[in-house]
């Protein structure tokens, strides 16, 4: 087993720089995923190695709640089972008493794709709460979280006060995830409508939305394409606000014309991706005035940061 790594991809390849501490990465969390690594290492259990396609562990993920201090551990395997699971299961829960479910998640196919969509609840309920604000969110190991939750905050919490909504709003949140910025929306508005492709977001967005007993939200699962095309074309539902978040590759085509089409008098546009970002705004300016580009630091001492784009549609304030 000597030729096994722990580690992190080096940029834009699949080639693993072995590490032994990250410097963004929460201490915690990666002294439970170095536990893991090593207790695979010491029980002879095979590594997958992509090359080949053979092997059984590819990765190990972690998850906080920061303000909550619980921790996900979900082992990706590429098979059905890990050889002495039961006990290692009783070493991680020995060792950190902060781990409040480990998840085996089953992903034999071959692909670079970190999550496969099978998941089995070794121990615990399968999720981790945390706190965003005044609100509590389930996270669920295939939902989206952000892994800065207090820059996050700062993020949903400058999106909100730039979009300026009533109680008269009838609001689209785009991209939604587990509904963290719906919901964040939902105490100024009349409505608020969620979009997400990944059910089990959707499933856990619904989830938050009981939870912190929010009721004007309405979530649903699906492509932001056809859910949008339809909410406005079938079902008539016009929004005055849209908040988008989208994933790197930006918005589409589809979802643009719509924004031209239906006109909101604001978008606020979240953005992971600047090149894309500025690609998707030269579309809208048309018709939207840019007033504001504010970057959010998600990172320190790395590249990455998140923007907040407040667009005003021209000759509407």
């Amino acid at each position: 087993m000597e030729n096994q790594l722990y580690g992190v991809f080096a940029n834009r390849t699949h080639e693993i720089i072995p590490i032994h501490t990250c410097l963004i990465q929460n201490q915690k969390t990666e002294e439970v995923a170095k536990f893991v690594f090593e207790y695979i290492v010491k029980n002879n259990i095979s590594v997958y190695d992509e090359k080949t396609g053979k092997g059984l562990v590819r990765h190990i993920v972690t998850k906080i709640g920061i303000k909550t201090k619980q921790i996900m551990c979900i082992i990706v395997i590429n098979g059905k089972e890990i050889p002495k699971e039961k006990d290692l299961v009783k070493q991680i829960t020995t060792h950190f008493s902060e781990v409040k479910t480990i998840v085996k998640n089953i992903n034999t196919k071959n692909t670079n794709v970190i999550l496969g969509q099978e998941n089995i609840n070794l121990y615990g309920d399968g999720y981790i709460e945390d706190k965003l604000g005044e609100y509590t969110f389930k996270i669920s190991p295939l939902s989206f979280y952000q892994v800065n939750p207090l820059q996050a905050e700062r993020l949903y919490k400058m999106g909100v006060e730039a979009a300026e909504i009533t109680k008269e709003d009838i609001v689209f949140d785009l991209y939604c995830g587990i509904g963290t910025i719906s919901l964040f929306m939902s105490q100024y508005a009349k409505k608020v409508y969620g979009i997400e492709i990944v059910e089990e977001a959707v499933k856990m967005a619904n989830e938050n939305a009981q939870l912190n007993r929010v009721d004007n939200v309405e979530f649903i699962a699906g492509d932001v394409e056809q859910i949008l095309d339809e909410l406005l074309q079938k079902q008539k539902v016009v929004p005055d606000i849209v908040m988008v978040d989208p994933p790197r590759k930006g918005l589409d085509n589809r979802t643009i014309e719509n924004l031209l089409m239906i006109k909101p008098k604001r978008c606020i546009y979240i953005s992971c991706n600047p090149a894309t970002l500025v690609r998707d705004l030269a579309k809208l300016e048309e018709l939207y005035e840019v007033k504001s580009i504010q970057p959010v630091d998600m990172f320190p001492y790395t590249n990455s940061c998140e923007v907040v784009s407040v667009l005003q549609l021209k000759n509407d304030g």
